[in-house]
């Protein structure tokens, strides 16, 4: 079984821009309820199927495979739920360790969050200077979540 372990934080300046070249990314959820996510992503011309199991802390199963990227574009169009999410994906290297910052559209335009993988709930790291909250544990900047419940409709960030 694949475990993920990650963090994430909201992202606080566009700093991060001047490391790395941002990737297009378009996903969309065949189902997304908490504890059975299955998603189907492209980012450039590769397309894979995840499916995510329930949360602990930190950690879900997950389990990520290949798929066709003909077969991705006919999901995504015609069984996935819309509206879709899309995003433009930075991956930024910083002390060791990959962050993926990712700097959505549509309607949630204005969201800007920062993932890191970790080899387990303990490891320490350290944060970059553009990153602000961490919102691990808030499931409203879920990528599931941000479909049904966009970043647009939410008002004015606190």
């Amino acid at each position: 079984m694949g475990v993920e372990i990650e963090r994430k934080f909201l992202v606080v300046s566009q700093d991060f821009k001047q490391q790395g070249q941002g990737t297009f990314l378009r996903q969309g959820y065949i189902c997304s309820d908490p504890g059975r996510i299955v998603r189907v992503r492209i980012e450039a011309e590769r397309a894979m199927l995840t499916i995510k199991g329930m949360s602990t802390g930190i950690s879900c199963g997950e389990w990520e495979y290949p798929i066709p990227l003909a077969d991705a574009k006919v999901l995504l169009d015609t069984v996935c739920q819309q509206p879709l999410i899309e995003k433009t994906r930075y991956r930024i290297p910083f002390a060791g360790l990959i962050w993926e910052v990712d700097e959505f559209i549509g309607d949630n335009l204005g969201l800007i969050v920062a993932e890191v993988e970790l080899e387990s709930e303990q490891q320490q790291f350290e944060l970059p200077a553009w990153l602000g909250e961490e919102v691990s544990h808030d499931r409203r900047y879920a990528n599931a979540n941000l479909l049904k419940h966009p970043y647009s409709a939410w008002g004015q960030p606190g």
